[in-house]
């Protein structure tokens, strides 16, 4: 009987250090969970009702992520309809940029200064001559199954899409349209914020192409939504940004790096106010993140 109850303590002390460990396994997750953090979330859900967004994002009109990545090992999240699939026009140019890294990872397209300055144009001035030229010499068979790949999962049909590029960006027909949604250019807000986090922590290509692909995302010259939104109240703000624009379709995406803060910001919008609403949304997600009392603090020392 006493060996029985020993055998039955081990047993369950077993049991109980693999659910623990399990547990700490999924926590970890390397490409960014889908875990809210309550107090973030309570705060981005007030926020929108402040800026009198909450009837936007329950017709689900409006898509939010935030993720203050000040500590990259701990990301704190919060989000309204993350996993909504959009039309998101120019924004997918950041998959064409993955693309061509992969390839120059692999000795199939020079990095030359030619390839830079396109680059640069693609995703800086949003070019669609620059893109189109790109995405012909990526291959579009290879970015679809490179964004559906096990290692990014940047489109996954289990969490209702994410990022695909289906289409050139010239008057050519789609090539193939995105398997749940039937769109040429979409996104879902998670899987942007997904391919921030694993930019800025060195998961895209290698850790050194991933800050040479930072770089390109640097100095964003279109000066619209959440640029226009910063640019007078947090001047000191760095911005690593794409967005796009369609008729009512306004989206945008970002890393922002100031006060010794960071965090990426992603809104993906369908309504003819959707230019406005970006531009007021960063600057209530900046004060998430960095508080008006942290710049006070910086400005007196």
């Amino acid at each position: 009987m006493v060996m029985n109850k020993a055998v039955y303590l081990f047993t369950l002390l077993i049991i109980t250090l693999f659910f623990v460990a399990t547990a700490s396994t999924q926590s970890e997750d390397p490409s960014l969970g889908e875990t809210c953090d309550p107090r973030l979330q309570k705060a981005l859900v007030t926020r929108l009702g402040s800026l009198h967004l909450q009837n936007a994002t329950a017709r689900k009109q409006l898509s939010v992520v935030v993720v203050d990545i000040t500590d990259t090992s701990s990301p704190r999240m919060a989000y309204v309809n993350p996993n909504e699939m959009m039309y998101a026009a120019s924004l997918p140019k950041i998959a064409i940029l993955l693309g061509a890294f992969e390839k120059i990872a692999s000795g199939e397209m020079d990095l030359n200064d030619e390839t830079l300055e396109k680059l640069k144009l693609m995703i800086r001035y949003s070019s669609n001559a620059a893109a189109t030229e790109i995405l012909h010499r990526v291959g579009m068979d290879y970015l679809a199954e490179l964004l559906q790949s096990p290692r990014y999962r940047l489109y996954d049909p289990e969490k209702n899409g994410g990022l695909w590029v289906g289409k050139d960006y010239a008057k050519a027909p789609a090539w193939k349209r995105d398997p749940l949604h039937n769109l040429s250019h979409g996104a879902t807000a998670l899987q942007v914020a997904r391919f921030y986090y694993l930019l800025e922590t060195g998961q895209l290509v290698s850790p050194e192409l991933s800050k040479l692909m930072k770089s390109i995302l640097a100095d964003p010259a279109v000066e619209h939504k959440f640029v226009k939104g910063l640019k007078d109240i947090r001047p000191d703000s760095e911005i690593y940004r794409k967005s796009g624009t369609w008729g009512p379709y306004h989206s945008d995406s970002a890393i922002v790096e100031h006060h010794g803060r960071r965090y990426i910001a992603v809104a993906l919008a369908k309504s003819s106010k959707g230019e406005r609403w970006l531009q007021k949304l960063i600057v209530a997600l900046d004060d998430m993140i960095c508080p008006p009392e942290i710049h006070s603090r910086s400005a007196t020392n």
